[in-house]
């Protein structure tokens, strides 16, 4: 992953908050096939890799959480537990495991394309369209929303608290109030103004 938030022509790799709404409104809209896949995503931060590669009994009902095995470290066997909220638990929980024991059918050729058709019918900017975009913006929303880095941390599945120090780098509300008071004194002169 690189160490920005920004790719090569400086657009953001993550979504903003009306973007990340409309992408679970457009997934609730589909069958709960597509939707718990997508949910998943958003809501978990996960790889795409790593949720596709979900079976029922890493989904931990009683605990609120879904058990991912940590797919880009160098050894197997390394899982963590991310807390999921209970609306998406009842969804999963009614979806009928593959003969493989999987949740959703396909592989990642076909998740990628449904998560694009997904963010293309919310309205979502082309290059924005792809499922590291919600891994991108589950850190940037956690971070925005108080929680420890190293928490962060540990339900994405980073070996290293460098990579996730970087959804720290995200514009939020914080940053947006301390930015209106720079603005503050051009007040009078805006008002006045028709075009505004």
């Amino acid at each position: 992953m690189s160490g920005s938030l920004f790719d090569r022509r400086g657009h953001r790799k993550y979504l903003v908050a009306a973007e990340r709404l409309a992408f679970v409104r457009a997934a609730l809209g589909e069958n709960d096939l597509i939707a718990s896949f997508c949910l998943t995503l958003i809501v978990t931060g996960a790889r795409i890799s790593e949720v596709l590669a979900l079976t029922l009994d890493r989904i931990d009902s009683p605990n609120e959480a879904i058990v991912f095995e940590t797919l880009k470290q160098r050894e197997s066997g390394v899982f963590r537990a991310v807390p999921v909220p209970g609306w998406l638990l009842r969804i999963i929980c009614k979806l009928e495991a593959e003969p493989n024991g999987r949740l959703w059918p396909w592989g990642r050729t076909t998740g990628w394309k449904i998560i694009k058709s997904i963010m293309r019918k919310a309205g979502v900017v082309e290059y924005l369209c792809k499922p590291k975009a919600l891994r991108h913006t589950f850190g940037v929303e956690a971070g925005q929303q108080g929680v420890p880095l190293n928490i962060v941390q540990r339900w994405l599945g980073h070996a290293r608290i460098e990579t996730t120090a970087i959804y720290a780098g995200a514009i939020g509300q914080e940053e947006r109030n301390l930015a209106k008071r720079a603005w503050h004194s051009l007040e009078p002169a805006i008002s006045k103004c028709p075009n505004t």
